[in-house]
């Protein structure tokens, strides 16, 4: 039975302008015993709604999910040895989840930000220090049943779609659409003012080459896009600063995920953005943690230092 944070690695917090990123597959936590010990650190709440879901597969999607974020926040805690089943959470005004730190003499709460999401075959834990976050994982193979270009005409950015359907090859179109779905979700985590406060079709983003000075969206592969950027049109069609970072990759060659973080002050016409550091691990909470960075597991697509 679990008793204490002692089985998790304690973790810095992230530096300035660097993610923590942490991913578990649900298909590769197999053990009953192991599962039963995830739900023994859940709250009353939590346990609750993952037994309300139908069907085994999203029961443990949702359970391994609440597993990873309780036990990822936890191993930052190290100076107050923050016990999992201790750790109580929040919504923003917009429904973003938030730790409600507990008020304890001589200690401050962690600036640490947080953010979650998951696939069926993939769940994954975002964290920061001092920045908002917003993440996002699909498969890459991800089923669209609707036709690509009817749905990014119903809720891209003009300039998403056309730049989609100058795409002949249909696989790659998928791809891209993928791409261009993960980024935007993750802005809109990041931003934390719900769908409706940022509706896909009032921004649009665009991946950049420092070298070619290209603003548009590149399909050539001969270079990997240095940096990207949103264009956002939200507050009175007038252009919002682009205080944002994102990065995109690759999970073990099945899934796109993305990362978007705030930064210090806005990017200025012309100027290049310094890559973001990350460090990603692959979990198994209590079992095994494998920091993945810098091998073949993690495969660089764009905006990574």
């Amino acid at each position: 039975m679990f008793t204490s944070s002692s089985h998790l690695s304690p973790i810095k917090l992230p530096s300035p302008k660097e993610a923590h990123f942490w991913y578990v597959k649900p298909n590769e936590v197999k053990s009953e015993a192991l599962l039963k010990q995830y739900m023994e650190i859940l709250s009353p709440t939590e346990k609750e709604n993952v037994l309300l879901l139908g069907g085994d597969e999203h029961k443990k999607t949702a359970l391994v999910a609440r597993a990873l974020v309780r036990t990822t926040i936890a191993r930052y805690q190290i100076d107050s040895h923050a016990d999992p089943r201790s750790l109580k959470f929040r919504k923003s005004i917009h429904g973003k989840p938030e730790v409600e730190w507990q008020h304890i003499d001589h200690w401050e709460s962690p600036p640490l930000h947080f953010n979650i999401s998951h696939t069926n075959s993939l769940v994954a834990c975002g964290v920061t220090a001092d920045s908002p976050i917003g993440i996002d994982v699909e498969e890459k193979q991800r089923t669209v049943t609707n036709n690509i270009l009817n749905l990014a005409r119903r809720y891209f950015s003009q300039n998403e779609y056309e730049f989609l359907n100058s795409i002949n090859d249909s696989q790659l179109r998928h791809q891209e659409f993928i791409k261009l779905w993960t980024l935007k979700e993750a802005y809109v985590k990041a931003l934390g003012v719900g769908f409706s406060g940022a509706p896909f079709k009032t921004f649009s983003v665009r991946f950049e080459n420092s070298a070619r000075g290209s603003p548009h969206l590149s399909l050539n592969s001969s270079y990997k896009a240095f940096d990207i950027t949103v264009d956002d049109y939200r507050d009175n069609r007038q252009k919002i600063p682009s205080n944002w970072q994102f990065a995109l990759i690759e999970l073990d060659g099945s899934h796109y995920a993305a990362i978007c973080t705030k930064k210090d002050c806005p990017k200025t016409a012309g100027e290049v953005s310094d890559p973001m550091k990350m460090k990603v691990w692959k979990t198994v909470p209590f079992v095994e943690d494998v920091c993945v960075s810098g091998t073949d597991a993690v495969a660089e697509v764009n905006g990574l230092a």
